[in-house]
């Protein structure tokens, strides 16, 4: 299995305050992020993974005030600079990077990734979104959210842009012939002349190809829409975690639409996103588990909800049943994944919730500790090997901790990672040249 850590709320939710948090350091100090990529190397780590937003949580009651106040998915930097400054610390591991096709442009994305690709020495991943958010939405002038289908047709036609503009320089353009001061073969430039949907783009990109030439396409939809546009275009699936059942799946939909595609389900990894929480006996795990209860009051688990779903939850009634708030969000254009999903695999559609055990239940979601795995390092490890098995075997895993940085991540490398790689379980350290060779499956 090859592991990645995922940076994407590292301060956020409290973990800022935690014991074990930086002394002396607050974030956005760089300095965090390249000692911990430092150790996440040294550990064996392939990836590491920052998720995006670009909006302060504003769906629950309209407001941005509780998020601000408590923290909740905010704040969020653009750490296209921060992977710049840990790829100058490390030597193999990668970086992925989101941004969202519901928003951004095509050309100015492809561009940027190739300049990663050459700062990284060729360890840039992106991985693609298709947003939900209202709050994001509206900073990049949309009055509403388009369509699902929409959103998920816009990003194949910004892939299948960006792809043209990486290929519309060859790799072999660049000359550099100093006796004759010819700097590239004009053959092999070439505009790419887009005219779609969503986008028109003349090229050609004005780059200098990357050492990846296309760097690696990761993508995480896990809905029937999504997962046709992963087999089509990603190189690597983000998964989420929980659900056994959901897994398998997600999983068996993907190995059907990638052979639809023509595609070898063999070649495609998963990497299940997987909250950990490690100790040196379980008891240790447990209370760290516990500890992270003490910062989420009702408010902070409402914002965090309303805003991952895109719908403002405070206006749930007193009952309802879970299909309808299923087929609620969903004419909303909000998303049904994460909590209602889960909710309605252990609980069926027709069952009927209250407000207030909605609301229980959002608790572990907005934790993630309703889906993580706790307790020693043997424990851990054959939690992960048995859900690794039972998913196919082909990825590994995405792994977050709500503990603070750096404890919580560097205790999974200390701890858990050796316990695996003494099992044979783990993947080999990255060796190669590019992420594109290192997470092969």
């Amino acid at each position: 299995m090859h592991i990645g850590y995922d940076l994407s709320f590292t301060h956020t939710e409290g973990a800022w305050a935690r014991q074990g948090s930086w002394v002396g350091l607050d974030f956005p100090d760089v300095r965090m992020f390249m000692e911990l990529a430092r150790t996440a190397e040294r550990a064996g780590v392939g990836m590491l993974f920052f998720g995006d937003g670009s909006g302060i949580p504003s769906t629950w009651r309209g407001s941005i005030e509780p998020a601000v106040e408590w923290g909740i998915q905010w704040p969020r930097h653009d750490m296209s600079p921060v992977i710049a400054a840990m790829s100058t610390v490390t030597e193999r591991i990668g970086f992925g990077l989101t941004y969202s096709s519901t928003f951004m442009h095509p050309f100015y994305v492809a561009r940027l990734l190739n300049s990663l690709d050459h700062v990284t020495r060729g360890r840039i991943a992106f991985n693609v979104v298709a947003s939900t958010r209202g709050a994001d939405a509206a900073n990049y002038g949309f009055g509403e959210l388009m369509d699902h289908g929409l959103r998920y047709e816009r990003m194949e036609e910004f892939i299948a842009v960006c792809r043209a503009l990486w290929d519309s320089v060859a790799p072999d353009a660049i000359v550099r012939d100093r006796s004759t001061g010819r700097f590239a073969d004009p053959a092999k430039v070439r505009p790419i002349d887009h005219e779609g949907r969503f986008f028109t783009v003349k090229g050609p990109l004005a780059s200098v190809p990357g050492p990846q030439h296309h760097p690696l396409i990761v993508q995480a939809g896990n809905s029937p829409r999504g997962i046709a546009a992963s087999a089509r275009f990603a190189d690597l699936v983000f998964g989420f975690g929980g659900s056994l059942t959901a897994q398998q799946r997600h999983r068996e939909l993907l190995d059907e639409a990638l052979l639809a595609e023509g595609r070898d389900p063999d070649r495609m990894g998963i990497l299940w996103a997987t909250q950990v929480i490690v100790g040196r006996t379980t008891a240790e795990a447990r209370a760290r588990r516990d500890s992270v209860h003490e910062f989420w009051n009702e408010e902070a688990v409402a914002t965090y909800l309303s805003h991952n779903a895109g719908y403002d939850l405070s206006t749930l009634p007193h009952s309802f049943r879970l299909a309808e708030l299923r087929d609620e969000l969903v004419a909303a254009n909000a998303s049904p994944a994460g909590l209602v999903a889960s909710l309605i695999a252990e609980f069926g559609e027709d069952h009927t919730m209250s407000r207030a055990e909605f609301f229980t239940h959002g608790r572990g979601r907005a934790t993630g500790l309703d889906h993580s795995v706790v307790g020693d390092p043997a424990t851990v490890a054959d939690a992960l090997q048995e859900n690794f098995a039972a998913t196919g075997s082909r990825g590994g895993y995405m792994i977050s901790s709500p503990l603070a940085m750096p404890s919580g991540l560097t205790e999974i490398g200390e701890l858990l990672l050796p316990e695996l790689r003494r099992r044979g379980a783990l993947a080999p350290a990255p060796t190669g040249a590019t992420l594109r060779e290192n997470l092969a499956v």
